[in-house]
């Protein structure tokens, strides 16, 4: 389960943010698909929790966007991980037209429960 956080400037418009939250679950959910963790296609409640954040008066940022995404660490996922991110900014940039943002793949260790 991708956690993916969309920091933005002030001048991406909010039709933009809704174009990138209609996109991201798919796109990141194709991007992390592993044998461990197969994407259906078919995504649920939860299977990929998507925020959005305004920089702060105080953040330093040199692009319109910055895309985190942490995902459960899987050698499968991790051999590949720049190829993952790489493709991934293709997709995005293709599906929005986005050009000015960042991509960064976090494969911590952890856990995941849900309840139903």
């Amino acid at each position: 389960m991708p956690l993916v956080e969309v920091t933005h400037g002030p001048d991406v418009t909010e039709a933009k943010l809704r174009e990138l939250g209609e996109v991201l679950p798919h796109l990141v959910s194709l991007a992390v698909e592993c044998p461990e963790e197969p994407y259906d296609g078919d995504l649920q409640p939860g299977d990929v929790e998507l925020r959005f954040r305004p920089l702060g008066p105080l953040d330093l940022c040199g692009l319109d966007v910055v895309i985190e995404i942490r995902s459960k660490w899987f050698e499968s996922r991790a051999a590949n991980r720049q190829a993952r991110v790489d493709t991934l900014h293709e997709a995005i940039s293709a599906a929005t037209g986005l050009t000015d943002f960042g991509i960064y793949l976090s494969l911590p260790v952890a856990a995941w429960s849900q309840g139903d």
